[in-house]
């Protein structure tokens, strides 16, 4: 509507004319004016109380040349990518030919990366032997014997005070407790 008439309109101008000329109805012309609004294809300005509506087809051409150029100028930048790419590729290429003294040292590196593989796997297997981890263990084996010595402390000063509190013998709350005859400190 606005193309073919290049001119300015107001919303309620736009409300009569649309759906005489262009079969919308009254009652969406609203929605899709704003719309066309939202997509950048109709323009609006507020001019004192009035909102005024317009779209020149100058203006979709101009939309149109600057998407063109956007698309023309991503284009050259990848086809240079692409030919450095190929470049780069060529470059990489020289020197791997294949050769029988290349596929020598390639079944040497393999050959090599398996023995690797095996004597990793073989310190491994003496890993327990080793200082560093048998010191670690010792300091792990003295904080848990720690722990065990606390915990047996708090069970002794429990009985004791259940003797003292309730009356009650020491073999009677053992075995209420499930705790074990030969039941000691850890040395």
């Amino acid at each position: 509507l606005c193309f073919a008439q290049k001119d300015v309109f107001q919303l309620k101008d736009i409300e009569k004319i649309a759906p005489k000329e262009k079969g919308i109805t009254s009652m969406s012309v609203k929605e899709i004016l704003q719309s066309l609004v939202d997509d950048g294809m109709v323009d609006t300005d507020r001019i004192g109380t009035s909102n005024y509506f317009w779209a020149f087809p100058s203006k979709a051409l101009h939309a149109r040349k600057r998407k063109l150029e956007e698309l023309e100028s991503q284009f050259t930048e990848s086809s240079q990518k692409k030919e450095a790419l190929q470049k780069s590729i060529e470059k990489a290429k020289i020197g791997r030919e294949d050769t029988a003294e290349r596929a020598a040292l390639i079944e040497e590196l393999a050959a090599l990366r398996q023995k690797k593989d095996q004597l990793k796997a073989e310190i491994e297997k003496y890993r327990e032997c080793d200082p560093d981890v048998i010191e670690e263990m010792r300091q792990t084996n003295k904080v848990a014997k720690e722990a065990v010595n606390r915990w047996t402390d708090n069970i002794f000063s429990i009985k004791s005070w259940a003797k003292r509190k309730f009356g009650f013998e020491e073999s009677r709350i053992d075995k209420s407790f499930g705790i074990p005859e030969d039941f000691d400190y850890i040395d």
